[in-house]
């Protein structure tokens, strides 16, 4: 009922890259996933009913924006952390704008939590 943007559905449709190097090789393979975001973990599955099998810590995540032009495809964007950079690709334009702020204010939230405990911590370790 607030003037909150969520996005679309519970569920995120969408087809995922995971840019992982393994043994020398690099894998790149695109594969139908559903993702929800709960707090500051992306959770997906291979269907909607599904259990997640995985997630993607954005406590970790370093940006999240737009890669079509990186990846040639329509409504794509990318979420990087330290390790790995997960391509992404909504159904229209909207649900990917949708998720990449969605995904952003998770990310930022976080990180303001996290600076503002060390802020507090040294006010108060200044003071004696």
């Amino acid at each position: 009922m607030g003037g909150r943007s969520q996005p679309p559905s519970p569920f995120f449709p969408a087809a995922v890259d995971d840019e992982k190097q393994r043994s020398g090789v690099w894998l790149k393979e695109w594969r139908r996933r559903y993702f929800v975001l709960k707090g500051n973990k992306l959770y997906f599955c291979r269907a909607a009913r599904e259990p997640a099998h995985g997630l993607i810590d954005l406590a970790d995540c370093l940006t999240v924006k737009s890669a079509e032009e990186k990846t040639n495809k329509r409504f794509c964007f990318e979420v990087a952390t330290p390790d790995s950079t997960y391509y992404m690709y909504a159904d229209t334009e909207q649900h990917k704008d949708e998720w990449i702020g969605a995904i952003g204010r998770a990310i930022v939230k976080f990180s303001s939590s996290f600076t503002g405990d060390q802020d507090d911590d040294d006010d108060g370790s200044s003071s004696s």
